[in-house]
């Protein structure tokens, strides 16, 4: 895999930086992406990947990435991690602004990201070999739960656009493929959702016996990625067993009945 490369989004922490740490593991080139450059130089140090800070919601930032790639080599995979939440509220009480801001992370920054990136994944497919667009999405992109209404409708547009993208590109050598997690316990997404509440971060994962964590995740996109070129995992839903859907989470002890 080493003349293999791909660029991963929302690289600085969580999903997003297990998965560089697993594909370098694995011998893959890696251009890591996200804003906060202290965070992206300390993973470059780690683990001897690429990074770019650029924020995907910028399209000079996008445009920026683009033309960092193409001075560099062919890419051969596009994991499209970069995302988030914000808040909990309900549909009446929530802010706008907030999902305004989920909208544009999630659906359009991917979607920017991805128009600018097609080119280099094209050019980058050999005789017999294929290229691969991976969005992380979420479970929340295909069940509602309440408080979840401005994150369920950003990840219910970026199922969709997955969708839509596979079709469209049928026919040609690029694997679309979607990884929906449920809970996973990162030290950042919860955090952000409730506005650097440390406390309501943590009551998400209380008790909850063994909640997924981002190496999990890592190991599904490395997987998918690794397959024959001819094989498309189109959607992989990942949840912990003590999660049956978003709104029903175990508690306590998991034992049989």
């Amino acid at each position: 895999m080493g003349d293999r490369r791909a660029v991963v989004t929302g690289a600085s922490s969580g999903i997003g930086a297990a998965t560089v740490r697993l594909l370098r593991e694995h011998g893959w080139q890696v251009t890591g992406v996200a804003r906060r450059a202290d965070r992206l130089e300390a993973l470059a140090a780690e683990t001897g990947a690429d990074v770019f800070v650029a924020d995907v919601t910028q399209q000079s930032d996008v445009d920026a990435l683009r033309a960092h790639l193409e001075a560099t080599g062919p890419i051969h995979a596009l994991v499209n991690n970069a995302g988030g939440a914000f808040g909990l509220a309900s549909v009446e009480a929530s802010d706008a602004d907030d999902w305004i801001r989920m909208y544009d992370v999630n659906v359009v920054g991917t979607k920017r990201v991805t128009s600018a990136l097609l080119p280099l994944l094209r050019a980058g497919v050999e005789p017999g070999g294929s290229a691969s667009i991976l969005m992380i999405t979420s479970i929340a992109g295909h069940v509602a739960y309440e408080g979840g209404g401005g994150y369920n409708a950003a990840k219910f547009a970026e199922h969709a656009m997955t969708a839509v993208l596979r079709l469209e590109l049928a026919g040609e050598p690029i694997r679309v493929i979607e990884v929906a997690p449920g809970m996973v316990k990162t030290e950042e997404f919860s955090l952000v959702r409730f506005g650097g509440d440390q406390a309501k971060a943590d009551a998400v994962y209380e008790n909850v016996p063994d909640p997924l964590y981002a190496e999990d995740i890592a190991e599904a996109i490395v997987h998918a990625l690794e397959l024959p070129p001819f094989v498309n995992l189109d959607l992989v839903t990942i949840k912990p067993v003590a999660q049956a859907a978003p709104h029903k989470v175990i508690r306590g002890e998991l034992r049989p009945r």
